[in-house]
């Protein structure tokens, strides 16, 4: 008897142990997958076709430093940033033309792309749903404008500051499914898979052979404002 109730206990304590192990997965280094939704205006709708634009995005990461890189077509753009000290570096490469160019963002340029917004008034909804594998709480909130959003946040993983996305500080969650706006676009952001491993290393300085502008005249070659 005394047997099989040491038996009951240490699986009761094993099964816990799992499941503890299983309810927070920590991250240091490796890949995020988000599929991308674009929320445009009338007038943002009239300049570009959401058609052509990327619907999926990858992040590397490790520690403070991530990764993300976009096929534009007839560029590739690569988006480094240090969360540390939120500066970014901005790297073209054009292959026809067999040109590189490159861009250094401040923090400051890094807010000012972001509209300066700050969010705060984070709070949970009670509405669960699954994404890409994790249980996931609806939270609203709202920003220093006084617009109101939502988000999906899981506490089953931990993502180091470059895995995290910038101005959610203030939630005890990890964001899987939320608002990005940058440069006055609005897309939403949904985690489709996470691959942990070693990637990098990174490194916000311009590499040797790219010609060094300002994010301004980039934009200007693209066409941009």
């Amino acid at each position: 008897m005394f047997k099989s109730i040491k038996t009951g206990v240490l699986a009761i304590i094993l099964i816990g142990t799992a499941i503890m192990a299983k309810a927070q997965k920590v991250i240091d280094s490796g890949t995020l997958t988000y599929g991308i939704e674009y929320v445009l205006t009338d007038d943002q709708k009239k300049q570009v076709d959401p058609s052509v634009l990327p619907s999926e995005s990858k992040v590397d990461f490790n520690g403070n430093l991530s990764k993300v890189q976009i096929d534009m077509g007839m560029a590739m753009l690569k988006i480094i940033t240090d969360a540390s000290v939120k500066n970014s570096v901005v790297l073209v490469d054009v292959p026809m033309m067999q040109k590189q160019y490159a861009a250094k963002l401040s923090k400051e340029e890094l807010e000012q792309q972001r509209g300066a917004l700050k969010y705060s008034d984070f709070k949970a909804t009670g509405e669960k749903q699954n994404i890409a594998g994790f249980n996931a709480e609806k939270f609203t909130y709202k920003d220093n404008n006084g617009t109101n959003y939502e988000l999906w946040a899981t506490t089953e993983l931990k993502l180091p500051a470059g895995g995290s996305p910038f101005g959610f500080e203030e939630l005890k969650s990890t964001p899987i499914k939320f608002p990005d706006i940058k440069d006055g676009v609005k897309t939403i952001l949904t985690l489709k898979a996470v691959k942990e491993g070693k990637v990098g290393p990174f490194s916000i300085n311009i590499p040797k052979g790219y010609e060094e502008k300002t994010m301004a005249e980039l934009k200007a070659m693209r066409g941009g404002n």
